[in-house]
């Protein structure tokens, strides 16, 4: 059906958008699922972290607000100290209903593991409310979508690429689609909530900041259901989920794409940023909780690394939390200090400031978590230089919260497959998957500059 105009009170330009939009769509086809899964690991003797982990989460269960999230960090700190195999035979070993089961199974997606079964869903449930049966391969949007987006005011530019990317997903699926109408959050996304209820709304996608998402989890009911887009302090209220591209989430992949490696001692570079300092404190931790440390972190402006790469131990890798121009010029002095053979990881933030390949060829083998569209293409969508011609919101830095808005619309219409099956789909930003605390983990796809390229990381090799 036809997405509605905006109401006088939530009016924004969308002729173009939805012209774009439906281009775009053309361009790529119907919009399609692609499962991923893997069968269990063998069983063996349990192991004490096991034991402390699984008692911790049985209090987690009366627990609540900081007293809950600190319990669950000692879990998770637990969780991490063990190797892969071993955590995924003692997952695949605990019973249905072990309340730590849906721990270690966030532990494994984050690592990019298979689940043994799908997540215990006692908590965190999929309503279906009067949604028609889902389609063979478990298509079943809502009815009366509502999208809480700040539509104008300062967060604006970061919501319109989201918006089109949705726009671009919904408009490509040639089922049945549900009816859309947008609500402005720069007044207050409790507000735009409470409206979106009242007007017979069945789902909300949104909101989209951090402080938003938490007022709202913090009520005491939610009558209507939601995927948030941010993710806050506490865990989404049962039958809610979240959605987020964090830079907490890079500084895990990062360090968990280390460790696999043999990596145990890293220098960081960063810059000075919110987001690139949240992406260290994160890996810093993890990589902690792995065995790992973080040798040094140093100033992407620092003129000699001589004296970090001279240190007693050692370094084993170098992560890169700095745009992809910082990147540059950093390399000549990391390879003056020896530094140019070791692992180098960055964050996606690499990407920034690329694009000419004569002068990226110096980031040659840098890896970087990235979104599969970029990279690989995505189903349901072209490719991103068509989209780009397209629609400028699909373009440049705002590619990611195109591909983002995207497969904000794939979660909405595969949730009930998502929420009972250990299989994930493949969106534009990677596998995506639900823990079984609503919490929507993404495992990204990894890449790397060849010949100042940016190329799939397994395909680098090949260029």
């Amino acid at each position: 059906m036809p997405l509605p105009m905006p109401s006088p009170a939530r009016q924004w330009p969308v002729a173009r958008v939805l012209a774009a939009s439906l281009m775009l769509a053309t361009l790529a086809g119907c919009s399609s699922m692609q499962t991923t899964g893997g069968a269990p690991a063998g069983r063996g003797p349990r192991s004490e972290a096991m034991v402390q982990a699984d008692a911790l989460a049985r209090q987690a269960m009366a627990q609540g607000g900081a007293e809950r999230a600190q319990t669950d960090k000692q879990i998770e700190t637990l969780l991490a100290a063990l190797d892969n195999p071993t955590l995924q035979r003692e997952a695949a070993a605990l019973p249905a209903g072990d309340p730590l089961y849906n721990y270690a199974g966030r532990a494994l997606l984050r690592r990019g593991l298979p689940l043994p079964r799908p997540f215990d869903r006692t908590a965190w449930k999929f309503d279906a409310g009067n949604r028609p049966p889902a389609e063979s391969d478990g298509y079943r949007p809502p009815t009366k979508l509502a999208v809480l987006l700040p539509l104008s005011g300062n967060l604006a530019t970061a919501a319109a690429p989201v918006r089109d990317g949705l726009l671009t997903g919904y408009y490509g699926e040639t089922r049945r689609r549900p009816e859309v109408s947008f609500y402005d959050t720069s007044t207050g996304a409790s507000a735009a909530y409470d409206r979106a209820v009242s007007e017979g709304n069945d789902f909300v996608v949104g909101p989209l900041g951090r402080d938003e998402v938490g007022t709202l989890f913090n009520r005491a009911t939610l009558p209507v259901p939601v995927l948030a887009l941010n993710r806050s302090q506490l865990q989404p209220p049962p039958g809610n989920a979240s959605f987020s591209l964090s830079p907490e989430d890079e500084g895990i992949a990062a360090a968990d794409y280390l460790v696999e490696r043999g990596a145990r001692r890293v220098l960081v570079v960063s810059a000075e940023d919110d987001t690139q300092r949240r992406a260290v404190t994160s890996l810093r931790e993890r990589l902690a909780e792995r065995g790992g440390t973080i040798t040094d972190v140093v100033s992407e402006g620092a003129a000699d690394f001589a004296p970090f790469a001279a240190k007693q131990g050692g370094v084993d890798a170098v992560f890169l939390a700095v745009k992809g121009t910082a990147a540059r010029q950093l390399m000549p002095r990391l390879a003056l200090a020896g530094l140019a053979g070791k692992p180098r990881v960055a964050t996606s933030q690499l990407l920034s400031g690329t694009g000419k390949p004569e002068d990226d060829r110096v980031l040659d083998g840098i890896a970087f978590p990235s979104e599969s569209w970029t990279t690989r293409g995505a189903r349901g969508l072209p490719s991103p230089a068509s989209a780009a011609a397209m629609l400028p919101n699909a373009k440049g830095p705002a590619a990611r919260l195109f591909a983002f808005g995207f497969d904000a619309w794939l979660i909405t219409a595969y949730l009930e497959r998502l929420a009972t099956s250990s299989e994930g789909i493949n969106g534009a930003t990677g596998v995506l998957r639900i823990d079984g605390f609503g919490n929507v983990q993404r495992t990204p796809a990894w890449s790397t500059f060849s010949s100042g390229i940016a190329v799939p990381l397994a395909d680098a090799a090949r260029r």
